[in-house]
């Protein structure tokens, strides 16, 4: 029979092709009804385990076509009675004192059958799988083998109540309750929830009655931990956690492709727990087929070998019952045409079951602190602020690292890497810090102006051909830099449309180019909080003629000697040191609230804030996000990376001294991976008057250079008054760009005036809106008196980074419990306050002595 129905499948794949698109939907109908004739038949036919198999088909409604459910859903309560033909059969009987009891009578050999058609169906899963290599069903064959025995067993058989009238949902919201419970509490839970196995009370408040309890799976406290952090880190997105999860409960992933595999079996996890749209299913469909293409090219396999791959080594019974428990209630509701939140029922269960195992904060870890030497007074002091912080539950995770004249005064992590993960946070640590990566991005397309690939007054799509459609052949690379472009509100629906989108970096680009700009380029300042990425994306990879992550290497990484502590777009290897995301719900109860802002796009609003911060951990805490190129809000990075960052560019450019040794490992010990290799072809730019730049070489042991003296300089003339050579249009060269750079052993950038260049000051202030809170990239920090000259990026969650030029003082803060700029706050005013330099206003607000709560809170530290 197996046979004739492959056949009949088979033979309407091909009849598809010859009809009409209009035909094909009847023609798939019709054969399924046929079909699933055929298999309830048989079903009755066979009777006995074969009767547990077609109650379970029947259920998935979420899986299997409606003529299934329809006809195999008469094998829930609708057998007819037989004489002893069944495994068993219940009846009404009465003791000799009287009392009525139900009895169970078992058939005489039925263990035999069982057994025989366990085998049967074992031969049938084996022969679909060598047929139709990816529908390999072998696992959840081997634990019912494994299980189904346990059926003959009555004395584990729960009694039951018939009852009817219910509200339906209510009945579908308790019964996931009480598996909930059975699963994250008893560690007990019954395997078998199909229709057939439960009745309802008659009485009111009307009550489920779970019976048959047949198929039974007991749980260690080991199994149910491991059970409830894989279902919390699917919730969170936490990627991590969930392969650690993985490997507590014994589920072993190919290790030579762990991520892709990871992101195929949590597409399975996703369709357990959440109720998804047909447009999200599409979504999450296509970005499996993307990395299934990625497992076969990285595996070098042919169609028929990928056919037959399967990304999982070892498979453990515990979750093959989990996962049948929770694919049965989702089919329950689906067959009671009712829709509940698994997740919100489930997850006070699973909660429940960590909350003694995930260590909540320095009062019951006195190793909450990494132990790290302290640097100086003021590390102490910080520290102690840090407890204090995180005993009133507003830090999980966090670094701070701080450079004065030169040198490291504070480098701490502290906390542990996610709501879900225990283990501890250390100096290299990543962690995902939104748009302060910006401030990286904005250093990439300084670096190659620096070195003559660029200049600031050129028009974008000079070196963009596709960028000038619709109006934006007047926008220039200083108006992107500056926030100025017009183009804020550009990629704000992309959310909406599809999340997926927007890790697709040829994608984002294309939709960047086909955009429309709001405003005249230069005239008005608004916040590009996602189009500022792949802006400057776009431009730094038709300018340098290499791609994104290899300019950021070699401008950045390399230089300062980070390797290892810095992606836009993470690479595989690094997974162990990822930080996860959360969010402080009392913050964000606040900032529900706060009024509009002008400064701001209007699809960036407070409003509009509070409701991305809600879904932003569960999205940016996937692999797949965390691997995408967003260089507006994806950049992972350690604190001691991003300080350091901000000390070379507060300092002119001038690489500082080697990181402290004293922290451990010691910063750009880790490879910098994967090493990335150009494979676009060159397009030939000529930028008028100029000799290639000559860069300062890096040391291939991996020693620091000394910072060079003016007897180490070498001069080159660069004139950089740019254009195609496709291009006949000379752009003309602005006061600002006719310098001379001069290029420096043990610098980062060669022109003496860079910060003005940053800050859009001096010789460089016709390029930015005087008024504007951006210079040229980055955003300038004033203080109430004026004394210093500050600039730098914040992003949302509140992880920071910035130097103070004028005290030669540079700080950076990365966390993962999502605040909007209380922590961040508090932390730079006690490090400056200390120092006894000013503290920028952007964090003075925070402070609670100084403003009343409504203005604390008026201009969260996103940006």
């Amino acid at each position: 029979m197996a046979l004739v129905v492959y056949l009949d499948y088979k033979g309407v794949q091909q009849r598809e092709k010859w009809i009409s698109k209009s035909k094909q939907a009847t023609l798939w109908e019709k054969a399924h009804e046929r079909n699933a004739k055929r298999v309830l038949n048989l079903i009755l036919e066979m009777e006995g385990l074969w009767v547990k198999l077609g109650q379970y088909m029947s259920t998935r409604a979420d899986v299997l076509p409606a003529a299934y459910i329809s006809l195999l859903k008469q094998l829930q309560d609708s057998l007819p009675p037989r004489p002893l033909e069944e495994i068993a059969q219940v009846h009404r009987a009465t003791l000799l004192n009287g009392q009525e009891v139900v009895v169970k009578v078992q058939h005489d050999g039925v263990k035999t059958v069982i057994l025989e058609d366990l085998k049967n169906a074992k031969s049938i899963v084996d022969w679909i799988a060598w047929a139709e290599p990816q529908y390999n069903f072998n696992p959840m064959i081997d634990e019912w083998c494994k299980e189904a025995p346990k059926e003959l067993d009555f004395n584990i058989e729960a009694e039951s109540l018939e009852a009817y009238g219910v509200n339906k949902k209510k009945i579908v919201e308790e019964i996931t309750r009480a598996y909930a419970h059975q699963i994250y509490v008893d560690g007990f839970f019954n395997g078998d929830p199909h229709p057939g196995n439960f009745l309802v009370s008659k009485e009111s408040p009307h009550r489920p009655i779970l019976l048959d309890f047949g198929l039974t799976k007991k749980l260690s406290n080991t199994i149910k931990q491991a059970l409830a952090k894989m279902f919390l880190a699917s919730a969170e997105g936490d990627h991590v956690a969930l392969l650690s999860a993985f490997a507590e409960m014994g589920l072993k992933l190919r290790l030579d492709i762990p991520e892709q595999a990871m992101e195929m079996f949590n597409f399975n996890l996703i369709l357990m727990y959440f109720a998804v749209t047909k447009k999200t299913m599409k979504s999450l469909a296509d970005q499996r087929t993307k990395n299934m293409k990625v497992i076969q090219e990285k595996m070098n396999l042919d169609q028929k070998e990928m056919k037959r791959f399967n990304p999982v080594d070892a498979f453990p019974g515990d979750i093959v019952i989990f996962g049948r428990v929770l694919n049965l209630l989702r089919g329950l509701s689906s067959t009671m045409n009712v829709r509940i939140v698994y997740m919100d029922i489930m997850r006070p269960f699973a909660e429940s079951v960590l909350s003694g195992y995930i260590s909540r904060g320095p009062s019951v870890n006195d190793r909450w602190i990494f132990d790290s030497p302290v640097h100086s007074d003021i590390e102490a002091k910080l520290r102690q602020l840090l407890i204090e912080l995180a005993n009133n539950d507003k830090i999980l995770g966090i670094q701070v690292c701080a450079y004065k004249d030169g040198e490291v005064i504070i480098d701490t992590a502290a906390g542990v890497l996610g709501k879900y993960d225990p283990r501890p946070v250390t100096p290299d640590s990543l962690f995902p810090v939104f748009s302060v990566t910006k401030g990286i991005t904005a250093g990439m397309i300084h670096w190659l102006v620096d070195n003559g690939k660029l200049n600031l007054e050129e028009n974008v799509a000079n070196i963009w051909p596709e960028f000038g459609l619709n109006g934006k052949d007047g926008i220039k690379v200083h108006h992107v830099l500056n926030h100025t472009s017009g183009l804020h509100n550009a990629m704000a629906d992309i959310g909406q449309e599809n999340p997926l989108l927007m890790l697709d970096w040829d994608e984002c680009l294309k939709r960047i180019c086909t955009s429309v700009p709001e405003t005249e380029p230069g005239k008005e300042q608004f916040y590009h909080y996602l189009s500022f990425g792949w802006l400057c994306g776009g431009i730094i990879e038709h300018a340098s003629d290499k791609k994104f992550q290899e300019i950021l290497e070699e401008a950045i990484v390399r230089p300062l000697h980070i390797e290892g502590e810095l992606y836009i777009g993470i690479p595989p290897g690094v997974e162990s040191r990822l930080a996860a995301l959360t969010v402080d719900t009392d913050d964000l109860s606040k900032l529900s609230a706060i009024t509009s802002r002008p400064d701001l796009p209007s699809s960036f609003q407070p409003q509009q804030i509070a409701q991305f911060a809600t879904t932003l951990p569960t999205a940016f805490n996937t692999l797949n996000a965390r691997r995408a190129i967003i260089p507006a809000a994806n950049g992972h990075l350690s604190a001691r990376a991003l300080a350091r960052y901000y000390a070379a560019l507060g300092d002119g450019g001038k690489i500082p001294p080697p990181h402290s040794s004293a922290s451990k490992p010691v910063l750009g010990s880790h490879p910098q991976i994967p090493k990335l290799s150009s494979q676009k072809a060159p397009k030939k730019r000529k930028c008028i008057g100029r000799r290639e730049a000559t860069l300062p070489s890096i040391s291939s042991t991996g020693s620091y250079e000394k910072v060079s003296s003016t007897e180490d300089i070498e001069v080159n003339e660069v004139r950089y008054t740019c254009r195609d050579s496709s291009s006949s249009d000379d752009i003309s060269s602005s006061n600002a760009d006719s310098n001379l750079r001069t290029h420096v052993r043990g610098k980062v950038y060669g022109n003496p005036r860079i910060i003005d260049e940053f800050l859009g000051k001096g010789e460089y202030e016709n390029l930015a809106l005087p008024s504007g809170s951006f210079g040229l990239g980055f955003k300038r920090f004033s203080s109430k008196d004026g004394s210093s000259i500050a600039f730098g990026h914040s992003g949302m969650g509140g992880s920071t980074g910035f130097c103070d030029v004028t005290n030669r003082f540079a700080i950076a803060v990365t966390l993962n419990k999502m605040s909007f700029g209380g922590v961040t706050g508090k932390i730079v005013q006690l490090v400056c306050s200390e120092l006894k330099i000013p503290v920028p206003d952007d964090f003075l607000r925070f402070t609670v002595e100084q403003m009343g709560p409504d203005e604390q809170l008026g201009r969260p530290l996103i940006n």
